[in-house]
């Protein structure tokens, strides 16, 4: 590649760090070897960032600026586009526990979990939200899911199994907004424009974990100078961020406090001893001069050293979810010592064959100005943030949604749900609203009547129907028009399995059912009460005698004889409770029960010959029929005009129906009209009882003359 074309496809990366700033030009050859043509690096001269966050931009601004000057002095060429990455020691982790009640026993779906990881995710961000009360906003850029649960039972996958509930153990990573838009400040300031954002984890991992590498579970460790930056991978991407704030710093005050020396000269004398020195040199706080041997160094190091090792051990076995990873990776000066990969091993319980620093290895695709070897793991993120900028994953895009622009972490996974949580919108805009549920008592006992579930959101992607796991791109224009909120629960009083029971009494020999009386809250209602929220609802199991002889209406010159006991509608109890199956005669008063018994009899044996002389007419009508039927097939079969000659109907059929959910035997006729059940069900129209009488068949309103079939459901009563 001729030096024209070198410039063209070069990147120029920033690694803007707590104490320094790494800047680096290169470019990536077709092959995959990155040169790198220049690099420069200078310390803050004041303390502008603190762990990764900028305090001051100005300050931070002049050191960019500076590195920018030196690298565009020795390329001789103008440097106004930036790659740069967020410092993984500001992410923020959240663990959180997500229950989902899918109701009645249900087959678990891919979507029910898919839905239960996202409501997980929103639960981690206002959980996020009530612990940094600052009103910081955060970006999520990873989550993953610890263990699964089917009620309380712990599984790997459970798609497919049938239950209630639901649950997960959900680790999410958040990147706060102000750190990024600290940077972009910084960059702009310094007449910069960001091609390209990462995370430092990431652009370590370009470098220190190729691609082929990341389907296996393993953990990178960035020790820096104040904190230990970690990150796991597993399935081809990094599923959890963690931080501890111990690092390098850690071990320089061990020397320091040991030595009696300042922080800078502990400082240097930890370098020396990494670099294999025997005798080290250094000077006390007293102004003397003095010698320390490797091995003493050793021995002061060595308690924190476990510490840290057993510290990060800890980090990264929570953060992949309570299991031990396959391998570790370690980066950053602060792991330098060739010592403390052999204590991470031991603390993490991994052959030491499974540690290790990664070092020139790892660079043997990166070429320098004078051909130089690249050895050092403090190199590896710098280098990283440039090969990032090729791949163009793992980086912050724009996208407009409900016509804003908003910026959105892409960690190769972005969906609509993940830009729809972005701007504030949660499960509940996106899924069906339920309506609320109803509940009240019915003779004390709770009852709950369902809400309805509306409207999923409506989702368009680019003028496309859409849904919330559509993958999202830079530039992409997603509309969401809210879910609906379902109808509410609603039951009216009527409508209770308890009221359509009713009461039956025995009336003269049948069973005739009564509907129950309603109260709601103590007052009166009918059947067409809506009943509201926590309303208590007491339906009786029992009329008043009185209760019962006005729904009787008793005629003149009749008398009432209640479980085989004469009632005097003048003298009795009204108040007495009459309760369900009670008998209850209606008998003409100047007759005794002896007579009314015998006239009961007559009857009965009159019916009973009655039915049986119709019994008879009708078997010789349906003879006659049969006969006439055959008469009049004969004469067709041979030519003649049998137009006009009918057979003569049955006089007579009985039809079986169901009046108030009591069986009721129409006879007499051949057809029946709902007016004459009238005939067969004791229902009372000669005293108003309301404003109208009521006539349902088969759950339809009708009128007194609409035809009644074999098996209807008849309804009848006042309104």
């Amino acid at each position: 590649m001729d030096e024209v074309k070198a410039f063209e496809n070069m990147v120029f990366g920033l690694d803007i760090g707590t104490r320094s700033v790494v800047g680096t030009v290169g470019y990536r050859k077709p092959s995959g070897e990155f040169i790198i043509l220049a690099q420069k690096s200078a310390c803050h001269e004041t303390r502008a960032m603190l762990d990764g966050q900028i305090h001051d931009i100005g300050k931070v601004a002049d050191t960019v600026c500076h590195i920018k000057y030196e690298l565009e002095k020795e390329l001789d060429t103008t440097l106004d586009k930036v790659c740069i990455a967020a410092a993984g020691r500001v992410l923020k982790t959240v663990n959180i526990r997500m229950d989902y009640d899918l109701g009645d026993d249900m087959v678990v779906t891919e979507d029910m979990v898919y839905t239960m990881e996202l409501m997980g995710m929103e639960q981690a961000h206002a959980k996020l939200r009530s612990m940094e009360k600052d009103g910081t906003e955060y970006y999520c850029v990873g989550y993953s899911i610890v263990k699964y649960y089917l009620g309380n039972v712990q599984l790997t996958n459970l798609v497919g199994h049938r239950g209630n509930k639901i649950s997960a153990d959900v680790l999410a990573t958040f990147l706060p907004r102000d750190v990024i838009d600290g940077l972009y400040s910084v960059c702009d300031k310094a007449g910069l424009k960001v091609l390209n954002l990462t995370l430092e984890p990431i652009a370590a991992i370009n470098v220190a974990i190729p691609e082929k590498f990341r389907l296996l579970n393993l953990a990178l460790v960035d020790i820096g100078a104040g904190t230990s930056d970690i990150c796991i991978t597993r399935e081809g991407s990094i599923t959890g961020y963690g931080m501890l704030p111990c690092a390098g710093d850690y071990l320089t005050e061990s020397i320091m406090y040991a030595l009696l020396t300042d922080f800078a000269t502990a400082e240097q004398v930890k370098l020396d001893f990494s670099a294999d020195m025997e005798n080290i040199p250094y000077t006390d706080v007293m102004g003397t001069k003095q010698t320390v041997t490797s091995s003493y160094i050793k021995e002061v190091l060595s308690e924190p050293f476990k510490k840290l090792a057993g510290l990060i051990a800890d980090k990264i076995t929570e953060l992949n979810g309570g299991d031990k990873v396959g391998a570790v990776f370690i980066v950053g000066g602060g792991g330098k010592n060739p010592e403390f990969a052999g204590l991470l091993s031991e603390a993490i319980g991994l052959p030491n064959t499974r540690v290790a620093l990664r070092g020139e290895e790892v660079f043997t695709n990166i070429v320098t100005p004078d051909n130089t070897p690249v050895n050092d793991p403090m190199m590896v993120t710098p280098i990283g943030i440039c090969l990032n900028y090729y791949e163009q994953n793992n980086n912050f895009i724009v996208v407009k949604i409900n016509g804003v622009d908003i910026k959105l972490y892409d960690n190769g996974k972005l969906n609509v749900m993940d830009a729809v949580l972005s701007i504030g919108m949660g499960n509940a805009d996106i899924f069906p609203k339920k309506g609320k549920d109803l509940t009240f008592t019915v003779n004390g006992e709770q009852k709950k009547v369902k809400g309805h579930n509306g409207e999923s959101a409506f989702i368009m992607v680019n003028g496309e129907e859409a849904g919330v796991i559509t993958p999202v791109k830079c530039n992409d224009i997603i509309n969401v028009k809210e879910s609906t909120v379902g109808e509410d629960g609603h039951m009216k009083a009527g409508g209770l399995d308890e009221y359509k029971k009713g009461i039956f009494f025995i009336i003269n020999g049948k069973q005739v059912r009564f509907e129950k009386k309603i109260r709601v809250n103590g007052r009166e209602e009918d059947r067409d009460y809506d009943i509201l929220e926590g309303d208590s609802v007491e339906l009786s199991d029992h009329y008043t005698l009185g209760e019962l002889l006005k729904k009787l209406d008793v005629p003149e010159g009749h008398k009432v004889i209640l479980n085989n006991r004469d009632i005097s509608p003048d003298t009795c109890d009204p108040y007495e409770k009459i309760y369900e199956n009670y008998i209850i005669d209606i008998v003409k008063d100047n007759s005794s029960d002896e007579d009314k018994k015998e006239t009961v009899s007559s009857k009965s044996e009159e019916k009973d010959e009655g039915s049986a002389a119709l019994k008879d007419q009708y078997e010789q009508l349906a003879e006659k029929t049969k006969v006439l039927s055959d008469e009049l097939e004969k004469l067709k079969s041979m030519g003649v005009n049998v137009e006009g000659l009918k057979i003569p109907e049955l006089l007579s059929k009985d039809v079986q129906v169901m009046v108030n959910n009591v069986p009721v035997l129409l006879q007499g006729k051949h057809e029946y009209t709902f007016v004459d059940v009238l005939d067969f069900y004791p229902f009372n129209t000669s005293t108003l009882q309301g404003t109208r009488i009521v006539c349902k068949r088969n759950g339809i309103d009708t009128d007194f003359f609409s035809p009644v079939q074999e098996g209807d459901i008849l309804e009848l009563y006042w309104a």
